[in-house]
């Protein structure tokens, strides 16, 4: 009943037919039905049956999925464990829907003590978590995006290896959670991370066809009549339960019939070199559409994968991983050679040569032993059906106008994502830990959990051997049973500006580097982020804006900044991390963004910045090769700092380039982007959203 929105549709009903597929990723602004579609999925997939009372969801059918307190059960039975299973009571319930809070704590998600029965029992008695609840059914993670890191890197782990281990306070359970993930986020309230991004299977924008007026006009009139009451809905609901019996019976048929699918070799070269062509990083995305390609074949009721299935795997699963970066301002390449001229038109002669020649071959007989040959001919094997061409070219752009318009809105987004700091004593409550050193912040869930299961025979031995300390106590808590809460709270991010301001940088080529460093302030600024600007120039580097939120300090600065002397890069790095860090031990910055603007050369060592008494005498030339092993040193040093990240932006305008800041990039780790020839305002885009990366 959804108006629009197939292609979301169409990868829901693919992941509830294929376990192995992964999750689906919804993204999409507000009002887009979002969570409607991931709920609607679950009232069409069939009823599981599971061990009476399981509460890991067990099918008694699958032996292999069992948690390890029932197989031990099992074992302990002896006998076969498989027929101890198929011999339990079982029953038939509705598939489960569980949904992620956004403050879920890991306690939560995986399972912990229970407090209640370990007292009762006087040993640890595990309470299963959210995870264990969702197995066989769906789990639903809404604005997946503002997730906890912590929570997100447990989710994720478990969702890629099937299975949960908990070893903790006592205690070891094992259990298998294979559910069908959906998430969903809106772009504009934070940023997806690309490790989040790429372990999930299928991701879809909402907004990449957005409806028109007609179909606004449906939709409207859809919820008008529903709202009403009556005869419409009644005739709403009887077609809408049709339909849903059809699809029901459809997933039922195709997870039987995708056994069988299968996908061929040229197919998966496809759909391979679809990932080579996008700049595709891993083989994540080759898996996933293999599997989306054999759930598309199977929920249309065929046993072989098609062209339009290693299309549809292709948009679902290659395409949101892909490197292509949308630039509307970007102007056509001049440069580009014109098209060879057509072919000439063929002569009357060649035309009276040409019809001489096939009739000749006309007359010809084949030989006798041809003629056999056909005769005995074998039929050759149907070959697998591959699309016509290749949907990204050979430089990674997609070619198709829709998945053009899919992979822009894929990739849009802020670039406002915060760090997190971690202390003892400020911030939200996310998980408790054993102390160290004095206690500051008690937990209190965590430490009754610890000490529950010792409360049976700690009270018999204080009730053997009373003393004043026990006496009328009715909670016997011991040392080690102490836990301490580990806080985190939000901080914002740091952005250095490290601008060269030698002689090397041409004036152009100045004026560029300014442009996109006003547009980062003005995204730094709208997202609570602090600023700073370190020029380098003459002998040294020197602090020209201290961290900071003026962005009309900041402006100006850099606005009036003069050129000209030499180029200490290697000290401007050198000054940028000791701001960096200084900044960090204030507790109210977690991420710092180097951002380098220069073309990577240097000509002044760190002796000569510094003081010391290694400097060379004035007029000599320092080596280049010191100097750039200095420079890779430096770099090494802060990339190694925990936080840190470097953007290296290469201005270097020579036809032939050194190379020198793609090294420092690789050297620091960070990312590297050479200035393309486009607007300032092109350029400010392509920095924010490499900026907004790093900083997830």
């Amino acid at each position: 009943m959804v108006v629009g929105q197939e292609s979301i549709k169409t990868a829901l009903l693919l992941a509830a037919v294929n376990r192995d597929m992964g999750g689906v990723l919804i993204s999409g602004g507000r009002g887009t039905a979002k969570s409607v579609m991931a709920r609607a999925l679950h009232s069409l997939l069939p009823p599981i049956e599971k061990v009476k009372d399981s509460q890991y969801n067990v099918d008694p059918e699958m032996p292999t999925e069992m948690d390890s307190l029932l197989r031990k059960q099992l074992e302990d039975q002896g006998g076969s464990v498989a027929e101890n299973l198929l011999a339990l009571e079982t029953e038939v319930v509705r598939a489960p829907f569980v949904q992620i809070p956004l403050n879920v704590m890991d306690d939560m998600l995986l399972g912990s003590i229970d407090v209640e029965q370990s007292v009762k029992e006087g040993k640890s008695v595990f309470q299963p978590g959210l995870l264990a609840r969702a197995h066989r059914g769906v789990l639903y993670v809404d604005d997946i995006n503002l997730l906890d890191s912590e929570a997100t890197n447990i989710l994720l782990q478990v969702i890629s290896d099937g299975k949960v281990i908990v070893e903790r306070e006592g205690i070891s359970v094992t259990y298998v959670c294979k559910p069908l993930l959906i998430a969903t986020f809106n772009p504009e309230e934070g940023e997806m991370r690309d490790h989040l991004l790429d372990r999930i299977a299928v991701a879809l924008s909402a907004d990449a066809a957005p409806l028109d007026v007609s179909q606004r006009a449906d939709a409207v009139d859809s919820v008008l009549k529903f709202a009403a009451g009556g005869a419409s809905r009644a005739a709403a609901l009887d077609e809408d339960l049709e339909a849903s019996d059809a699809l029901r019976s459809r997933i039922v048929f195709a997870r039987e019939e995708i056994k069988d699918v299968t996908i061929s070799r040229d197919q998966l070269v496809y759909l391979c070199e679809e990932a080579v062509r996008a700049g595709v990083q891993g083989h994540r995305a080759d898996i996933y559409a293999s599997e989306v390609a054999r759930a598309s074949a199977a929920l249309a009721g065929r046993d072989r994968v098609d062209s339009e299935d290693l299309k549809l795997a292709v948009k679902l699963a290659i395409v949101p991983r892909s490197s292509f970066v949308s630039d509307p301002e970007q102007p056509p390449d001049l440069d580009m050679p014109p098209p060879p001229p057509p072919p000439p038109p063929p002569s009357d002669q060649m035309d009276e040569e040409l019809d001489e020649d096939l009739e000749d071959r006309e007359n010809q007989e084949p030989p006798e032993d041809q003629e056999d040959q056909e005769d005995v001919a074998e039929p050759e094997p149907e070959e697998p059906e591959l699309p016509d061409e290749f949907m990204f070219d050979a430089e990674g752009v997609p070619i198709d106008p829709e998945l053009l318009a899919f992979a822009t809105k894929q990739k849009q987004g802020k670039s406002g994502g915060r760090g997190l700091v971690f202390s003892e004593d400020r911030g939200r409550y996310i998980k408790a830990q054993l102390p160290r050193g004095k206690v500051r912040r008690l937990a209190v869930d965590a430490t009754m959990r610890a000490a529950a299961p010792y409360q049976k025979p700690r009270r018999e031995r204080a009730t053997a051997n009373p003393t004043k300390k026990t006496m009328g106590r009715s909670v016997f808590i011991e040392e080690s049973d102490v836990r301490t809460k580990r806080m985190a709270r939000k901080a914002g991010s740091l952005i250095i500006f490290v601008v060269d301001a030698s002689g090397s940088m041409a004036l152009n080529r100045m004026q560029a580097a300014k442009g996109a460093a006003l547009s980062l302030l003005t995204e730094a600024y709208q997202s609570r982020d602090q600023i700073s600007l370190i020029p380098f120039q003459g002998d040294r580097a020197d602090v020209l804006v201290p961290p900071t939120r003026s962005i009309a300090l900041t402006k100006k600065r850099l606005e009036t900044m003069a050129c000209g002397g030499g180029s200490p890069l290697a000290h401007a790095l050198s000054v940028a991390a000791r701001t960096g860090m200084n900044a960090q031990k204030s507790g109210d910055v977690g991420k710092v963004v180097v951002v380098c603007i220069g073309d990577g050369r240097a000509n002044v060592p760190l002796s000569v910045s510094l003081g010391t008494d290694e400097a060379p005498e004035p007029g000599t030339k320092p080596d280049r090769a010191a100097l750039k092993d200095e420079l890779i040193d430096t770099a090494k040093q802060l990339g190694s700092i925990p936080g840190f990240s470097l953007l290296m932006l290469d201005t270097e305008n020579k036809f032939v380039s050194t190379g020198l800041a793609k090294d420092i990039a690789d050297a620091a780790m960070g990312r590297y982007f050479k200035l393309p020839k486009t607007s300032e305002g092109a350029i400010g885009d392509l920095v924010q959203g490499a900026v907004g990366n790093m900083k997830g």
